[in-house]
């Protein structure tokens, strides 16, 4: 692989970003029920982070879940994927739970995860957002990415963001 692994924990003032254990299966299932839709069984929910695990092991990047600092608390995820991205150029992503939004903790989670992929030698990165989500617009933006195009895919539109590194 040309790339270095990322680190599976990170940390931030307020954040603790590491890897998936049993304990955040049931709290990834209701951030997973608040997207809409309805919530995820316990297998369901097991294998997507199993998933996870599997493809973090093949390409040495991860998302990660946010767990807080004080309280301990799972409050989403962070990381990098390959999406619709590739591995060489992937994707940064990141997901929380709504009662924690506009307290800047997916921006110190984005930066942590930005931090990482720098280090892991890749020169671009990549974000897919849909054009109501003006949050992570505003995220992404403080993060020094870019819109680059525009896509569509069976739910709709899709405003691709890029970011060159370091």
């Amino acid at each position: 692989m040309p790339y270095s692994p990322m680190p599976l924990q990170l940390g931030t003032a307020r954040l603790v970003l590491c890897q998936w254990t049993e304990s955040d299966i049931d709290a990834h299932r209701v951030l997973v029920a608040e997207r809409g839709g309805g919530m995820p069984s316990v297998e369901d929910n097991r294998r997507m982070i199993d998933d996870q695990r599997n493809a973090s092991s093949l390409t040495g990047i991860a998302l990660l879940p946010v767990i807080r600092r004080d309280g301990g608390d799972f409050i989403g995820y962070c990381g990098l994927t390959v999406g619709r991205a590739s591995i060489d150029e992937p994707e940064i992503a990141y997901e929380l739970f709504r009662h924690v939004h506009g307290q800047g903790y997916a921006t110190e989670a984005a930066s942590a995860v930005l931090d990482a992929a720098i280090a892991t030698g890749r020169n671009r990165l990549w974000s897919t957002v849909r054009p109501w989500n003006a949050p992570s617009f505003r995220v992404l933006e403080k993060l020094g990415f870019q819109r680059d195009h525009v896509s569509s895919d069976d739910r709709g539109e899709l405003v691709w963001l890029a970011r060159s590194l370091p």
